[in-house]
């Protein structure tokens, strides 16, 4: 017998977007390991909620995992958390997955927000196929092997990227895909102030450079020849089958 490994998405910003099965979850598990133990302490405190908490991060995973699976071999629960969103996606996880899949321990996933979905619904951008890149490499050099790669990519390209370099890599984007290449950028996504800027890349790199930017950010951008959609092209609903 084993534990269950639950993986709980947790609030991009809005605690109202915390579910009844995230809160049961929380509540019923014998450790909560998250990426920020201050953060998730906070969230616990906001549910009602009384955890083992431990520290699960990038800088300790590796050496964390195995004492974790321990835990699980023990039959004891365990939910892993992020400080927001959908652990394992551009955030720790994905060791504690192979693991448990390699010894059969049973997992489970409970939804919730995930900014780079929210943000790539809102950019008006096509979402039948898009590939999702994680963070920006902080690096130049990494930065500009990466968007080569990306030349000729089809689909719709989704990026995380910090308030510190935001106008640079929009900018460094600019010179490989071009500056009339479709994009947006989101920024707060479920919080007061959230906001998605729509443009071309140079619009976008003009908005950014007006501005003090905050708060993490999603760029969208289109992949290469992708056309956009014309509404006017569709004929307006027959009459005879109205709106409810």
């Amino acid at each position: 017998m084993s534990g269950r490994l639950y993986l709980i998405a947790t609030p991009i910003g809005n605690l109202g977007d915390v579910s009844d099965r995230v809160r049961e979850t929380l509540a019923g598990v014998s450790v909560v390991a998250a990426e920020d133990t201050r953060r998730t302490g906070s969230l616990l405190k906001h549910l009602g909620i009384q955890a083992r908490l431990t520290s699960y991060h990038d800088h300790n995973e590796r050496q964390k995992w195995p004492r974790l699976v321990e835990i699980l071999e023990n039959d004891e629960d365990i939910a892993i958390v992020s400080d927001a969103g959908m652990p394992g996606i551009a955030d720790p996880g994905w060791h504690i997955i192979q693991a448990a899949i390699e010894r059969d321990i049973d997992i489970n996933v409970i939804p919730g927000p995930t900014a780079f979905v929210m943000a790539l619904v809102l950019s008006g951008l096509p979402v039948d196929r898009f590939t999702f890149e994680g963070y920006v490499p902080k690096k130049p050099g990494a930065r500009k092997r990466l968007f080569d790669e990306l030349t000729n990519e089809r689909r719709t390209m989704v990026f995380y990227e910090t308030p510190y370099r935001i106008e640079k890599t929009l900018t460094e984007m600019i010179g490989v895909f071009g500056e009339e290449r479709r994009a947006s950028v989101s920024r707060e996504l479920t919080k007061l102030h959230e906001e998605t800027i729509r443009g071309t890349l140079s619009e976008l790199v003009e908005h950014m450079s007006n501005r003090t930017a905050k708060g993490e950010f999603v760029i969208v951008v289109a992949g290469v020849d992708a056309s956009p959609i014309r509404t006017d092209q569709y004929a307006a609903p027959n009459d005879s089958d109205p709106l409810p």
